[in-house]
């Protein structure tokens, strides 16, 4: 995950850095004679298999798989791909059509039919992977087919984000003959019908793609083969670009090594800066005696100084972010800063007072060790030196590696605890629905009768969704005043490459998911 309105600016506009001391001619030959772009990441596949992933292995998915809506290139609403035409059939929003393009296949010739999709989206329900996607499907009643070339799925209730759920690379369609209706597929080939095929596959190590000649969609291919090369740090990542092993890198980027970039001036690199709408906040657990407390919850919103945590730690490469919501999305607002202002030890002290507390209160805060990159740690020792020195608070820290820290937190076991969120699609209901409600992402339940049983209904009532920034305001108002989620920043989106590298600025979608198709090798320029 983690879009529709008119006004949305693009999530993925680019503004690109160059860092070319000059111009320079490459060779006229063809650009597929050097071999396959290779790009690098820090973001593995921890799976192939979409019915089994929310995660970073939609990245990969994206590139070979299939799904019936998608983003162009500047698209900021998803439009057909392996569908010709879709639409909702009525008013009320619980009907929607797709009508398949003529002629579809699988990479291995197998027919991509009407049957083909209701299958790939009836087994991500009936498997229901544990933290897989079957979540975003809440509003699906059933699937159903007429004829070959058109799907039909009919809604519990209105949900005009539908179509942006049916764009999630977890909603990719899989030939049924592969895989199985009520379970994973093993091993490590894939059958999709993607702009590329899946050539190879090295867990953890490295994707070799290969152009896809029976393809049909809207993606117009700059190149004929990628790799993707999978690594466990920024740092071997930027020495593999410089020592021109790979051709391009995207996410898992350190802020340090980005600034170094910025400041670079090699005649042999570029560095693509974008915005993002990936977030990182606090969660507070009801079932703990403090995080319990709402003045303990909003004394902690008032002394977090979150300028210091972007400057300090992430050398602003990163953004304060003042609501859950991103800056860029229709909805957005500055709620936390408009009702706590600066960070002020004197405010946060009345609040405890007020609610009876004069001691210091005593907090474990707890991170992953290995998810969000190396400055996550250095992020949360600034939490605890700026609560411990506001004499309020007594700060514990504690991590885990993320397999077991995502065990922890489903369990209840944190007071506090830090989580990131990549939108599944870039809309303001991705970044509240989620994590409210008695069952959520988090774990932790969050009943928000107005939220969930007024607020969210209404504006699934909306195609427009221009037309529903009043229910997202209110909402958002809602989570500051509950202070159960505090969020601290907003990321950008890096891609440093080589110089003869172009297709940068275009390869993010509205979901800064990397469109491989998009690069190509320079001839001259």
């Amino acid at each position: 995950m983690f879009n529709r309105n008119r006004g949305l600016r693009r999530a993925a506009a680019i503004t690109s850095i160059s860092l070319v001391a000059g111009c320079g001619v490459f060779s006229d030959g063809n650009p597929d004679d050097r071999g396959p772009i290779v790009v690098g990441t820090t973001s593995a596949p921890s799976t192939l298999d979409p019915a089994a992933s929310w995660d970073g292995s939609w990245e990969l998915f994206r590139n070979i798989y299939q799904t019936l809506l998608a983003y162009p290139t500047g698209a900021t609403t998803p439009e057909p791909d392996a569908a010709k035409s879709c639409g909702f059939t009525d008013g009320s929003n619980t009907t929607y059509r797709c009508e398949l393009r003529a002629g579809m296949k699988f990479a291995d010739g197998d027919t991509l039919d009407a049957q083909a999709v209701k299958h790939s989206i009836d087994r991500i329900r009936q498997i229901d992977v544990a933290g897989g996607p079957a979540g975003l499907l809440g509003s699906l009643e059933r699937v159903q087919t007429t004829g070959d070339r058109e799907v039909l799925f009919h809604l519990n209730k209105p949900d005009a984000t539908f179509p942006f759920v049916l764009a999630t690379p977890a909603m990719s369609i899989v030939d049924p003959d592969d895989y199985p209706a009520h379970s994973l597929r093993k091993g490590g080939k894939v059958f999709g019908s993607g702009p590329y095929t899946l050539k190879s596959y090295d867990d953890g190590k490295e994707a070799q793609l290969v152009r896809n000649d029976r393809y049909k969609g809207f993606a117009k291919r700059e190149n004929s083969a990628v790799t993707i090369r999978y690594f466990q740090d920024s740092g071997t990542m930027v020495k593999a670009l410089r020592d021109q092993k790979i051709d391009v890198t995207y996410r898992g980027l350190a802020a340090d090594d980005i600034v170094t970039l910025q400041g670079s001036r090699s005649k042999d690199l570029q560095l693509v800066d974008g915005s993002g709408t990936d977030i990182n906040y606090l969660v507070f657990n009801p079932k703990d005696r403090w995080a319990r407390n709402p003045a303990v919850r909003k004394a902690v919103a008032q002394v977090v100084d979150r300028g210091a945590i972007t400057h300090k730690i992430y050398r602003d490469t990163v953004d304060p972010l003042y609501s859950m919501v991103p800056k860029g999305l229709t909805g957005h607002t500055t709620a936390f800063f408009d009702d706590f202002g600066d960070p002020s030890v004197p405010k946060a002290r009345k609040i405890l007072t007020r609610a009876g507390i004069t001691d210091r209160v005593p907090l474990t805060l707890w991170y992953t060790s290995d998810r969000y990159g190396s400055e996550t740690a250095l992020e949360f020792k600034e939490l605890k030196r700026q609560l411990d020195a506001s004499g309020l608070f007594t700060i514990t820290l504690k991590s885990r590696p993320w397999k077991t820290y995502v065990t922890g937190y489903q369990k209840g076991e944190y007071p506090v605890f830090g989580r990131g969120w990549f939108p599944d699609f870039p809309d303001a209901e991705n970044f509240i629905a989620p994590f409210v409600g008695q069952q959520n992402a988090l774990g932790t339940p969050y009943p928000s009768p107005k939220i969930t049983g007024v607020l969210l209904p209404e504006s699934r009532k909306e195609t427009d969704r221009a037309d529903v920034v009043k229910e997202f305001e209110e909402a958002q108002q809602i989570l500051v005043d509950d202070t159960r989620l505090l969020p601290l920043w907003q990321g950008r989106q890096y891609v440093a490459a080589s110089d003869d590298i172009s297709g940068g600025e275009q390869a993010l979608d509205p979901s800064t998911i990397m469109m491989m198709w998009q690069l190509y090798r320079k001839t001259s320029w």
